[in-house]
């Protein structure tokens, strides 16, 4: 059985302790400032980040040096992504991560890259993101639409516009669509609450028992 902290004790936080809760999963510790977490409890965890882009820029150092493992949903920090992959393979320290960790999301982007990779095979298709969050979220845009526009242009190389609204409570809403001369394809995916994220995050959690090495969470999610 594995035990986990939490990194950051926002909404996010609150919301994975409580699906730890009803899984039955130990929650031993949340933290605003992990650097000064116990770090005894630390060895023996799987610490869940969803902190903001320069909190988890200070910290992927402590977290690679210290937790048995580590699962981060935190966003905005693309330009470091091969400083922090190797600080924890050169830890020994298992990372799972993910730009959202929604198994919906996951799968949407799987629908996403298939049907770039048969529009490419026509040709005549421009490709855009359009992407809605809620007022508080710090980076623009979002790691889901980055991933996402990463998806279409394995397919379909060349420039993908992205276009980010940041307003009220909202969820998060991502649409992706494909212009023709003749016709449009739009598919689109639209979190409800963020109790996705927060599931996927415990899934992915649990995933790391047994696991070495550093992976993005939807290439566990698809491993036959």
């Amino acid at each position: 059985m594995i035990q986990v902290v939490i990194s950051g004790y926002g909404r996010m936080g609150h919301m994975i302790e409580q699906t730890l809760l009803r899984q039955g999963i130990p929650c031993v510790g949340c933290s605003e400032d992990i650097a000064s977490f116990d770090p005894a409890i630390a060895r023996e965890s799987v610490c869940i980040d969803f902190t903001v882009p320069d909190a988890f820029r200070a910290n992927y150092p402590v977290l690679a040096a210290r937790f048995k493992a580590v699962v981060v949903g935190t966003t905005g920090w693309d330009d470091i992504r091969d400083e922090v992959f190797a600080c924890f393979e050169k830890a020994g320290t298992p990372l799972i991560w993910a730009s959202n960790f929604s198994v919906g999301v996951n799968v949407f982007t799987a629908a996403v890259s298939l049907v770039a990779k048969y529009l490419a095979k026509s040709g005549g298709y421009a490709p855009y993101v359009t992407e809605k969050h809620h007022c508080h979220k710090l980076d623009a845009p979002s790691g889901t639409a980055k991933t996402l526009a990463a998806a279409i242009r394995q397919a379909m190389p060349g420039p993908v516009d992205i276009g980010s609204v940041r307003v009220g409570e909202l969820a998060g809403t991502h649409t992706v669509g494909f212009e023709g001369a003749f016709d449009r394809i739009t598919l689109e995916h639209e979190a409800f609450t963020r109790q996705g994220f927060a599931e996927g995050a415990v899934l992915a959690a649990r995933m790391t028992e047994g696991l070495t090495g550093v992976h993005e969470f939807r290439e566990l999610f698809f491993a036959e």
